[in-house]
């Protein structure tokens, strides 16, 4: 990689930038900016301009020959604030070597060199300055610290680097404002709130000025990711502010619809409302959570046996619509934003509950001494039975309950790593978690539903209510392929019930004289019938699409849908100097559609460009642990502490922090 000081280097013209008041830039005019300087310009340069390209040895010449490397400009900005700005860290070096000083205030702002380069987000040059001896804790002309610049302009890593070295997450700037409330206000995305929450960041804290919360800024400007991150923090939804408004009131004065049905909805499941006679037992997060997940067992059954049972139709229409308003009513009063997530594993479980219930009344049992399916009954049949269905409780089970691959560790580790990947220049947000204040392992992720990082992380699935990562994967495939037998079981117990119980033609009775029959039959049969025929479609589509991607291709579902976010995949792809260069993956191939469309191709066939991929068995093997009594040998690596790709010798490009090093700082 080439040095970045190196005024030859540089493959653009200079960008100007108007000077930062309030937060905001001047704009610019693009026919005032200068041509690319050449190498005889160089050498002609004033210092200041020598300091802004990076022309060390320019820069040196100078201050040799008597220039004071603490003068003023015109504009009374220092040659170190210069620098700074630039992210040039050997001039940087040089001047503090010469007597610069480090904390020196100055341009329209009045702030130092340290304010200068977070502002830009540089990193590095942070980590630089501080290790001189700059104060990140001065306030600059508007009152503001490091952590709170960092915080307002989004750059997590700083905001991550300060908090570590000392800085008080909660540290006031002149108007008495939070680097959580600046965030909240200004950055529309997780972070940095995530990591300011995540380091313990009081979501309830008041500004001096308007006697805001965070909570009250973001709905100022309409934040709905960090209003959804500030509530479940704990913030508080009836703090006022200084003229007597909650957030609630600010949402509804900006008339930001969304967000006032979203804290309207919150405040109900969080008990700030009475809007009926269950709101005592429905602010219980445990008990809604219960209630969710009985909720699908008696809805199946209800379904299924209001029909099936021996009355007349008026009291089986009142059953039902009496069982309709009860589940409307803990509908309203229990259900919340994780029914989405408890749903899967709920209906999956009251499904194969209510599908052997099926099988052993209807299908497999005697009832009056007389066998109903005799076709169903033989002792091979039943060991295969017995056999599956253990296999498949196991394998369920563990793919529930095991650790996928949790990451762990403890806050003072979580310090230590930080200042260590900082002070390395290492510390590549697209492989550090600002939740989890880890660095990532790769191919891992960090999963928004279980709050936590997951080893070789597959995905979140809901139907077994736990992420699918290193430690469980195995279990997982296990749990879809005993699963997919035993649904196919079910529907030949039922089209065998069907079979012995009623006739039927297809030409005569038609499709609908044949599910007619069908439903007359046993409606609760058919039921059941319908509900094993859906989780075939979708046990049959994820088996087949978990198996391609495990022995085709070597990925996870997670780099399936996101291969362009990954280095690995892209270096592979276009070499060294390419993927060096991509920093996070743009996803898409250069030289129009034909490329692109062979771009697409490859990722059909990883095989060249998978880092991963061992080959069709040799991925299965590794993947579901086979061994066959020492037949097969499975590859084993430690997920939980792989940070690069095993044999890549590639040397690692240092981290951008999304600032481009083109973004050269001019009056």
């Amino acid at each position: 990689m080439a040095d970045e000081t190196d005024p030859t280097c540089n493959p653009m013209q200079p960008l100007l930038e108007g000077k930062a008041k309030n937060g905001k830039l001047d704009t610019v005019d693009l026919a005032a900016i200068p041509s690319q300087p050449t190498a005889e310009d160089f050498k002609k340069f004033d210092i200041v301009r020598a300091t802004q390209y990076g022309v060390f040895d320019r820069c040196k010449e100078l201050v040799e020959a008597g220039f004071d490397v603490n003068q003023m400009d015109r504009e009374n900005v220092s040659l170190l604030h210069w620098a700074a700005i630039n992210s040039r860290v050997d001039i940087v070096n040089y001047y503090i070597s010469k007597g610069a000083v480090v904390d020196r205030f100055g341009g329209d702002l009045n702030s130092t060199p340290l304010h200068w380069a977070t502002r830009q987000g540089h990193l590095t040059m942070v980590v630089l300055l501080m290790s001189h001896g700059a104060d990140p804790s001065l306030r600059d002309g508007e009152g503001c610290s490091c952590l709170h610049l960092a915080a307002q302009f989004g750059h997590t890593a700083i905001v991550a680097y300060l908090v570590a070295k000392g800085q008080d997450v909660d540290m006031l700037d002149k108007n008495g404002m939070t680097a959580l409330m600046w965030s909240s206000y200004r950055v529309f995305g997780y972070d940095p709130v995530r990591l300011l929450l995540t380091f313990g960041a009081n979501v309830n804290k008041r500004d001096k000025i308007s006697g805001n919360t965070p909570l009250h800024w973001a709905c100022q400007t309409g934040n709905t990711v960090v209003i959804k991150m500030l509530i479940e923090a704990g913030a508080n939804l009836d703090a006022l502010n200084n003229k007597q408004e909650t957030a609630l009131d600010i949402a509804k004065a900006q008339k930001n619809n969304m967000i006032v049905n979203r804290i309207c909805k919150y405040r109900q499941e969080l008990g700030y409302e009475r809007t009926h006679c269950l709101i005592k037992f429905s602010t219980d997060k445990e008990l809604r959570r219960k209630v969710m997940l009985i909720f699908p067992f008696l809805a199946m059954f209800m379904i299924g046996f209001i029909p099936e049972m021996e009355a007349e139709w008026p009291i089986k229409v009142l059953l039902a619509i009496t069982a309709y308003l009860i589940f409307k009513s803990c509908q309203h009063a229990f259900f919340d934003d994780r029914l989405y997530q408890i749903m899967p594993i709920a209906w999956y479980l009251a499904t194969k509950v209510w599908m052997y219930y099926t099988w052993f009344a209807y299908c497999w049992t005697y009832i009056l001494y007389i066998s109903i399916l005799p076709a169903v009954r033989n002792p091979i049949k039943d060991f295969l039975f017995i056999t599956f269905t253990v296999l498949l409780t196991y394998n369920f089970y563990k793919a529930w309950k095991t650790d996928p691959g949790f990451i762990k560790t403890d806050r003072n580790e979580q310090i230590k790593t930080i200042l260590r990947l900082a002070e390395t220049q290492t510390l590549q947000l697209n492989q550090f978690c600002s939740t989890c204040l880890i660095p990532r392992p790769i191919r891992s992720k960090h999963c928004s539903v279980c709050n936590k990082c997951v080893a070789k992380f597959d995905h979140h699935c809901p139907w077994v209510d736990n992420c699918v990562g290193a430690f469980n994967h195995k279990y997982f495939i296990g749990y879809l392929f005993f699963l997919f037998i035993m649904i196919c079981w079910c529907l030949y117990g039922c089209f065998t019930f069907w079979s012995e119980r009623t006739s039927w033609a297809f030409y005569e009775d038609g499709i609908t004289g044949i599910l007619y029959k069908i439903i007359v039959t046993s409606p609760w049969v058919a039921w059941i019938a319908l509900n094993a025929a859906v989780h075939f479609v979708w046990v049959f589509l994820l088996l087949f699409c978990q198996l391609y991607q495990i022995s085709w291709t070597g990925m996870t579902t997670n780099e399936r849908l996101n291969h362009a976010r990954y280095n690995y995949f892209q270096q592979q792809e276009h070499g060294p100097d390419h993927g060096a260069g991509q920093g996070k993956g743009h996803g898409h191939a250069h030289g129009g559609l034909k490329s692109a469309l062979k771009h697409e191709l490859s990722h059909l066939k990883n095989t060249p460009n998978n880092p991963f991929y061992r080959g069709f068995f040799k991925n299965l093997i590794d993947t579901l642990e086979i061994r066959c009594c020492g037949l097969f040998r499975p590859h084993k690596i430690d997920w939980m502490n792989l940070f690069e790709v095993p044999g890549s010798t590639q040397a690692q490009a240092k981290p951008s922090f999304q600032v481009s090093r083109e973004n050269y700082q001019f009056v």
